[in-house]
């Protein structure tokens, strides 16, 4: 896995306080950060048909790094399934306890376009499936069937975060293929190695991006 960090251009004079005259000597405002990962393996075992098992593949957006921790990760990668660091377990073999509070939501547009967290809107997992339903057309992909049999991210999908620390983090999912190949090939492209963009807001109490 391959991890690019940029800091996002943010104006650092946005006071955290009330409009008083103590504003002026408030902390700044930490820039958003901006990060690409590439090739996060987040294989299973079995599927089609047989018991799905394999551990999950953690991510933590305050480190922007895989993580073992048992507590410290806000999201979860396996084969085409993806869980958060909230709510309660949904069932399946190796799945990790839940230790936190992390939500998620999907939303349309882009990255650049998702520019607000609504609260309102956030789910956990819960003992009936994850919050970011499974299958093709439910969630962040569609399964193209015959004859290539790909799985491809729903374009214009953001998926948005609570972290396990209450912060906020938006993400897409570029490619579910090993060096995300332009046109992958499910004979030859290698999965699951998953690409994807996201946004981390490191700032507490702060829901825009």
């Amino acid at each position: 896995m391959n991890i690019f960090k940029s800091l996002t251009a943010l104006s650092l004079v946005l006071a955290l306080g009330s409009c008083s005259s103590d504003d002026d000597n408030s902390a700044p405002l930490i820039a958003l950060e901006s990060e690409t990962v590439t090739n996060l393996y987040a294989p299973q075992i079995g599927g089609r048909g047989e018991p799905i098992s394999g551990d999950f593949v953690k991510f933590d957006f305050e480190t922007g790094s895989e993580t073992t921790s048992e507590t410290d990760w806000d999201v979860a990668f396996r084969g085409s399934t993806l869980i958060v660091n909230g709510g309660s377990t949904t069932g399946t073999t190796d799945e990790p306890e839940r230790t936190a509070d992390a939500a998620v939501y999907l939303t349309q547009g882009s990255l650049a376009s998702v520019t607000e967290v609504n609260i309102s809107l956030f789910k956990q997992d819960t003992a009936e499936g994850p919050a970011i339903a499974t299958g093709s057309g439910n969630g962040w992909y569609n399964y193209t069937g015959e004859p290539d049999h790909l799985i491809v991210p729903i374009p214009g999908t953001i998926l948005v975060f609570r972290t396990s620390e209450g912060k906020y983090a938006k993400l897409d999912i570029l490619s579910y293929y090993e060096n995300a190949p332009e046109k992958p090939n499910a004979s030859f492209d290698d999965t699951p190695y998953y690409t994807f963009n996201y946004v981390y807001q490191p700032n507490e109490g702060v829901i825009t991006f």
